[in-house]
């Protein structure tokens, strides 16, 4: 789940090197996946009106759900 969101974000940014996504486990078991990317390029990443940030956590969830999982996606500023 990792690698999803570190592609999709790398494609979106101007600076690819500054993207930085871990992968952390929950109490419950659920996956949180934190997102850090460069200060100028959060734009980019959350999208007009949080669409594309949105587009991620629902992309994130189809594969979570395939791999009998809950996940969720959180943008670190």
């Amino acid at each position: 789940m990792k690698e999803l969101i570190e592609f999709i974000a790398k494609s979106l940014v101007e600076h690819p090197e500054a993207v930085s996504v871990v992968e952390e486990q929950g109490e419950d078991g659920t996956v949180l996946v934190k997102l850090v990317a460069a200060q100028d390029d959060m734009g980019r990443i959350i999208g007009k009106q949080g669409r594309t940030a949105k587009a991620m956590r629902t992309l994130l969830n189809a594969k979570a759900t395939r791999e009998n999982l809950r996940a969720t996606l959180q943008i670190v500023e």
